[in-house]
């Protein structure tokens, strides 16, 4: 059986016997003397690239994508019955971690500070004495009521280091009860916590229902101090409303890591809004523990047993 493995990042699984790994190219089409390969390892592949793959694999029966969403992979006209596994949990933490980055940055208005900076003005109405407790603004995670939409392995690492802080978090997902200490509603329950809520992150995966969800809606049930983080999927925000938005003064920022189009075009008018930070699909880009989750996949493929992460198609 042969494994075709990217040659995008470093990978070292360990294969049962039998198995031969070929790494590949990401950026050229696989070589002719490896279309009968079984399994295909993505990462960092172009539409393009995967879409020839699709085509020209005939005899692949399983995709393992080393992304957590497998979006580009599902679009890429692999045939019904080739397994679709994702990298779920391969991120969590860097996502994680670059969330608290953005939101911290909101928080202590950063965005404005580096604007500053670059101009050598010395912002004094943000530094000095500052009310401990300021009525109608999101200055500190100190008892900041913060809503995760889309609550899974991402938001278990992000929440606890949010209440550390002193955050109130509150996930959203499709289940309701009590996920790692915290309290987790259905989507049906969200409209009600909108309206007090500090922070709203959004972690939700890129499919049919989830397009453009975060639109105008929802952004008009949240308070005029409220910010807006995303590190999901960019098809899922409908960034005009959320520009309109902030423009009119009824959002008072956004935090962006994905776009509906990336790169962000230069044309989009979320450049110039100086409460949007924008920072270029980096909260991932780094699938930790890539190798074991191949290891373990390959070796539950070869004796028939459930593989970790399937995408229900």
């Amino acid at each position: 059986m042969k494994v075709l493995l990217p040659g995008s990042i470093a990978l070292d699984p360990e294969l049962p016997a039998g198995v031969r790994a070929v790494v590949y190219d990401v950026r050229a089409p696989v070589p002719e003397e490896h279309l009968d390969a079984e399994v295909y390892v993505v990462w960092g592949n172009s539409a393009g690239n995967l879409a020839d793959a699709a085509r020209r694999l005939e005899a692949v029966r399983w995709v393992q994508t080393l992304a957590a969403g497998p979006d580009a992979v599902l679009q890429a006209g692999f045939a019904a019955d080739v397994v679709v596994t994702a990298g779920l949990g391969l991120h969590d933490r860097t996502v994680a971690e670059h969330t608290l980055g953005l939101v911290l940055a909101a928080a202590r208005r950063l965005n404005l500070l580096v604007r500053a900076q670059l101009g050598r003005r010395w912002a004094g109405e943000l530094g000095g004495l500052q009310p401990v407790r300021e009525v109608g603004s999101f200055r500190t995670l100190g008892d900041a009521r913060v809503v995760i939409w889309g609550f899974g392995g991402i938001a278990a690492r992000l929440a606890p280091l949010l209440a550390a802080l002193g955050a109130k978090v509150t996930g959203v997902a499709r289940h309701a009860g009590e996920r790692h200490g915290f309290p987790v509603v259905t989507e049906a329950d969200l409209p009600g916590l909108l309206p007090s809520a500090d922070l709203l992150i959004n972690i939700l995966p890129a499919t049919p229902e989830t397009e453009r969800i975060l639109g105008t809606a929802v952004l008009d049930r949240l308070p005029a101090h409220a910010w807006v983080v995303n590190v999901g999927r960019g098809a899922t925000l409908d960034e005009s409303a959320l520009l309109a938005a902030i423009r009119a003064g009824r959002l008072a920022g956004a935090a962006l890591d994905v776009f509906e189009t990336e790169p962000l075009p230069v044309t989009s008018g979320l450049w110039d809004e100086p409460n949007v930070i924008i920072t270029p699909h980096a909260a991932g880009g780094r699938p930790e523990g890539a190798s074991a989750l191949i290891s373990e996949n390959v070796a539950a493929y070869r004796e028939g047993r459930p593989l970790r992460n399937v995408v229900a198609r």
